[in-house]
């Protein structure tokens, strides 16, 4: 399988600003967050990325645009990896909605949360992770198993996307931090999913890339048999990345 880099929207005019914005049409990056989209370019120029695929929200297209503008890509705009459907909660203060009852579940059993009028976070990581899986498989087949390719969207989205991948029950999600325009990385393979890096904000990235595969001239020894690669590590391997950045 594939190699995917979980971006996550650089920052938005809502962030910071006390208030769940949510699947509100109209939220752009702010000036800090247009610079973060532009340095993506440079960050991940050692990444051979195949395709970009993207949440709808806008936040999440102005954030992958210099980027794909720069790799000759179109995004591949994917409504699964959408925000969370908040409903009723959408465009209210954080700080009231502390004092709602459904605050503590949304923050210690997470998924047994659903929004008022909209939608649950087991939901939302049933429909994100069957995303990914789905963009995964298609990629591989048509690029093989070494493609690298970007997927964009949102802080929970992602968060429950590497918990998945982490083998963790959603209600752990809230311990993992995913910072506006950092990156994670997972490799699925046939097995397991592998997490190579997590909520990296500037750290390399270039270790990431699977090996491209040997022609058979190097890839048997004279008695035949695959030869295993420095430290024990075989061509298609996954190879454990370090993880920067927190988790709490």
């Amino acid at each position: 399988m594939a190699t995917v880099v979980l971006l996550r929207h650089a920052r938005s005019t809502a962030n910071g600003s006390g208030v769940l914005a949510g699947r509100s049409p109209g939220v752009e990056l702010d000036e800090t967050g247009r610079g973060q989209a532009a340095a993506l370019v440079d960050r991940l120029a050692s990444l051979p990325l195949t395709e970009i695929v993207c949440s709808p929200m806008l936040r999440c297209e102005m954030t992958v645009a210099p980027l794909a503008a720069a790799r000759g890509l179109t995004p591949v705009t994917e409504p699964s990896l959408s925000e969370v459907d908040y409903g009723d909660w959408t465009n209210r203060e954080l700080k009231d909605l502390g004092k709602e009852k459904l605050w503590s579940v949304v923050q210690q059993h997470p998924s047994a949360a659903v929004f008022p009028g909209g939608e649950g976070l087991a939901n939302v990581q049933a429909r994100a992770v069957a995303a990914v899986r789905a963009h995964d498989a298609r990629i591989t087949e048509a690029h093989g198993p070494g493609a690298v390719w970007l997927l964009c969207s949102h802080g929970d989205v992602l968060k429950a996307i590497l918990a998945d991948a982490l083998g963790q029950h959603l209600d752990t999600f809230q311990r993992i931090v995913v910072n506006p325009a950092s990156v994670s990385v997972v490799q699925y393979t046939e097995h397991r999913p592998f997490v190579l890096r997590m909520n990296d904000n500037g750290g390399e990235l270039a270790s990431i890339v699977p090996p491209k595969p040997k022609d058979d001239s190097q890839a048997r020894s004279q008695d035949g048999t695959e030869p295993a690669e420095p430290d024990g590590i075989r061509p298609g391997d996954a190879v454990p990345g370090g993880v920067t950045g927190r988790v709490s």
